[in-house]
C-alpha cells in the first residue's frame, strides 16, 4: 500500500455507528513494520492489513483482519457485484451462475439440506469466493462466519452478532484474470493431495428403487422385478439404488436376537446374484430414530454418553449424564451421531461395513451429512463442530470405507475419494429444476467436487410439469455429459418407445465418449486441481460475455456442451469460447471460430449441441 503513488485510493472504509462526533484521525500502529498497516477506531474496532506471500509471481495477497474492541460490535464486510461476477461460496436452492442473481439473508455459513431448510445454504460450500476481475476472497476455517447475498448488489461476510468479540478475517488475492486466480488460489482449497473415487460407477447408470417397501420379502421381489424389466429393455447394467427405509427393512435381521436369527436368515437371506449383472447400493445416515431398537439398545448399554450429539452440561455443574439433542429427520424424531467421539464413529463405520457385506452392496450412500443442526436449535455447538466441521469430520471418516462411498454434502473434503450426491431438483424448467443443473455442475466442479451424482433424469421433486416427455428428454441429453446418469422414473414409464431407444443411445454415448474424457481430465485434477467441468471463461478469461454464461459448460478444454433448457425451444444462441481456436460441430461437421456467438443454432428434440475443439 505504501508503494502506491501518492494520492491514489487503495481502499474505502465506510464506518457506521461511531459515537464520536467525527471519526478519530487514523492511527497507523504498525508504521515500524513495512508489511502491515493498522488502523484503530478508539473503542470500536481495529483493522489490520498485512502483505502475505503470494502463491505465484504476478499475484498480490493481503491478509485482512478486523478485531472488535467491545463485545457488542458487529463486523460486516461487503463485496460489490457492480461490474464483477462472483462464483464459489455456497450452493443455493435455485442455483445461479454467477452468484450475482442469488438472494439470501445473513445466516450461518453452514451446509444444509434444502428439504429441511429451503432458504438455507446447500450441501456443498467452501469459504472461497472468486471474482471475474481476478480477485479471490478466502476465509479461514476457524473464523465463525455469516454470509448474506443481496441480488446484483453485493455479498457480505459478517461475524455472528451478540457473541463475545469475534474477529473477522480473510485473505484477499489479486491475479491478472479470473482463470489465473482460480488456478493459483482456488485449486489449493483442500490441500495438494487428492484421491479418486471408484471410476467404475462413472459408466454405470443408477436406477432408484421405488417399489413395495413394506417387508424384506416385498423389497426382494420388487428388486427382482425391476431387474427383469431392465433386462427386457436391454438396460441390464448399472446400479439398483435402495433408499434409507428399504435399507433399514433389509437390515432388520441385524437386530434380531441370535436365537431367532438363523431361522429368519435361512428363510430369506438376500442374494445379490438375483439381480446380476446389476449391482446394489444401500443408504444410511448418521440419524437414528428414538424409537429404533438401535437407539434404545444404546441407552440401555450406557452408550448414550458421547455417541449422540448432546446438550453440553454447564462447566460448573455436577457430573451428569449427557442428554441427546433431538432433531427431525424424514419426519421422525431422531438423535444424531457424534462424529467427534471415536467410539461412536468406530461403531457407525463397523455397522456400515457389516451391512455392505451382508447385503452384497457395491456402493453405500450416506445422506444427512450436512453441517451441524445445532446452529438452528440456538444451541452453541462444541468447539470441534463449529461451522462445517461436522461435514468435514464425517467425510474424512467415511473415506476410510473405501472409494465406493457416496455422501450428500461437502466441506473441505473435495480431496477425498468420495462421490457427492447432488440435491433433489423440481420436475420443471426453472432454476430449481432443469435450468439449475448446469449452474450446480459449475459450482461443484469449481470447488473441487468433480465426482458428483446429479439428480435423477426429469427431477425427483414434484414440479409444474410432471410427466413432461420433452423435459425428460432434455434432462436426459444434459446428464449424458455428466459423471453419472441417474434415473428415478424409468423411460418406459414416462414416455414413448423412441425415448427408451434414446436412453439406450445416451447411456452408450456416455460410456464411449464422456467417461474416457472425465478420466483423462481427472488426471489433470489429481495433479493440478483444475476443475473437470469448466465455465466458458476458462478459455476466455477476459471476455465479459463469458462471465455470465450459465447454460453451457466445457469438459476439460476440448468439448463444449450447450443443451437446450427452455421448454418448446428447438434453437439457441451458443457462445464458443477461446479466441483464435476452432470448434467442430459434432452434429453437422462444420467448423466455427472461437470467441464468437452462433445465433439461432438449430437443435431438434433428438439433438444436443456438442462441439469438439
Amino acid at each position: 500500500l505504501r508503494a502506491l503513488p501518492a494520492g491514489q485510493t487503495a481502499a474505502v472504509v465506510a464506518v457506521g455507528g461511531v459515537p464520536a462526533a467525527e471519526p478519530p484521525p487514523p492511527r497507523d500502529r504498525c508504521w515500524h513494520d513495512g508489511g502491515q498497516f493498522c488502523y484503530a477506531w478508539e473503542e470500536d474496532a481495529e483493522l489490520r492489513v498485512s502483505l502475505e506471500p503470494p502463491p505465484a509471481p504476478g499475484i498480490e495477497c493481503y491478509g485482512v483482519r478486523w478485531t472488535p474492541l467491545r463485545p457488542d460490535v458487529a463486523l460486516k464486510d461487503c463485496f460489490s457485484m457492480a461490474n464483477v461476477s462472483w462464483y464459489g461460496g455456497a450452493s443455493v436452492r435455485a442455483q445461479r451462475w454467477p452468484l450475482n442473481g442469488a438472494e439470501s439473508p445473513a445466516q450461518p455459513f453452514v451446509s444444509g439440506d434444502f428439504g429441511e431448510s429451503p432458504d438455507g445454504y446447500g450441501p456443498v460450500l467452501e469459504r472461497y469466493f472468486l471474482g471475474s476481475t481476478g480477485v479471490t476472497v478466502t476465509v479461514a476455517p476457524d473464523v465463525p462466519l455469516f454470509l448474506s447475498l443481496e441480488s446484483n448488489r453485493h455479498f457480505c461476510l459478517e461475524s455472528p452478532a451478540g457473541r463475545a468479540a469475534v474477529p473477522l478475517g480473510y485473505r484477499l488475492c489479486l491475479s491478472p484474470d479470473v482463470a489465473a486466480a482460480h488456478r493459483h488460489v482456488g485449486t489449493r482449497l483442500a490441500g495438494m493431495v487428492r484421491a479418486m473415487p471408484d471410476t467404475a460407477l462413472l459408466g454405470s447408470p443408477i436406477w432408484r428403487y421405488h417399489g413395495p417397501e413394506g417387508s424384506a420379502a416385498k423389497i426382494k421381489r420388487g428388486l427382482r422385478s425391476l431387474a427383469k424389466r431392465l433386462k427386457r429393455h436391454r438396460l441390464q447394467e448399472g446400479v439398483l439404488a435402495l433408499g434409507e427405509r428399504c435399507t433399514a427393512v433389509l437390515a432388520a435381521a441385524d437386530h434380531v436376537p441370535p436365537e431367532r436369527r438363523k431361522r429368519q436368515d435361512s428363510a430369506g437371506a438376500w442374494d445379490p446374484s438375483l439381480v446380476a449383472p446389476l449391482q446394489l447400493s444401500i443408504t444410511l445416515s448418521p440419524y437414528t430414530s428414538i424409537a429404533s431398537p438401535l437407539f434404545l439398545r444404546s441407552l440401555r448399554h450406557g452408550q448414550t454418553d458421547g455417541y449422540w450429539l448432546s446438550l453440553q452440561p454447564p462447566a460448573f455443574s455436577l457430573p451428569l449424564p449427557q442428554i441427546p439433542l433431538l432433531t427431525t429427520w424424514k419426519g421422525q424424531l431422531c438423535a444424531r451421531l457424534n462424529v467427534t467421539c471415536e467410539a461412536a464413529l468406530g461403531w457407525f463405520l463397523a455397522r456400515a461395513r457389516r451391512l455392505r457385506q451382508a447385503l452384497g452392496a457395491a456402493y453405500v450412500v450416506f445422506e444427512g451429512a450436512e453441517g451441524t443442526a445445532l446452529l438452528d436449535r440456538a444451541v452453541p455447538p462444541p468447539a470441534e463442530l463449529v461451522g462445517d466441521r461436522y461435514t468435514a469430520a464425517l467425510a474424512a471418516a467415511l473415506a476410510t470405507l473405501g472409494n465406493t462411498t457416496i455422501i450428500s454434502a461437502g466441506a473441505r473434503s473435495s480431496h477425498l475419494p468420495l462421490f457427492v450426491q447432488m440435491s433433489p431438483l423440481r420436475s420443471d424448467w426453472s432454476h430449481a429444476g432443469l435450468k439449475g443443473v448446469i449452474p450446480s455442475v459449475l459450482h461443484y466442479s469449481l470447488l473441487g467436487y468433480n465426482f458428483f451424482i446429479p439428480d435423477a433424469v426429469g427431477g425427483s421433486l414434484a414440479g409444474d410439469t410432471p410427466g413432461d416427455p420433452e423435459l425428460y428428454v432434455r434432462w436426459l441429453q444434459l446428464v449424458t455429459f455428466l459423471p453419472v446418469m441417474a434415473f428415478s422414473t424409468p423411460p418406459w414409464l414416462c414416455c414413448d418407445a423412441w425415448v427408451l431407444n434414446l436412453t439406450r443411445q445416451c447411456i452408450q454415448r456416455h460410456r464411449d465418449f464422456v467417461v474416457p474424457l472425465i478420466i483423462k481430465y481427472s488426471e489433470e485434477w489429481l495433479r493440478l486441481g483444475y476443475p473437470i467441468f469448466r465455465p466458458a471463461w476458462w478459455l476466455s478469461p477476459t471476455d465479459p460475455t463469458a462471465f455470465t454464461i450459465e447454460d453451457e459448460f466445457l469438459i476439460g478444454d476440448e468439448v463444449l456442451v450447450a443443451p437446450i433448457t427452455e421448454k418448446g425451444q428447438t434453437w439457441r444462441d451458443i457462445y464458443l469460447p477461446g479466441e483464435g481456436q476452432l470448434w467442430l460441430d459434432t452434429n453437422s461437421a462444420r467448423v466455427f471460430d472461437g470467441g464468437t456467438i452462433l445465433r439461432n443454432y438449430s437443435a431438434s428434440l433428438a439433438e444436443v449441441p456438442v462441439f469438439v475443439k
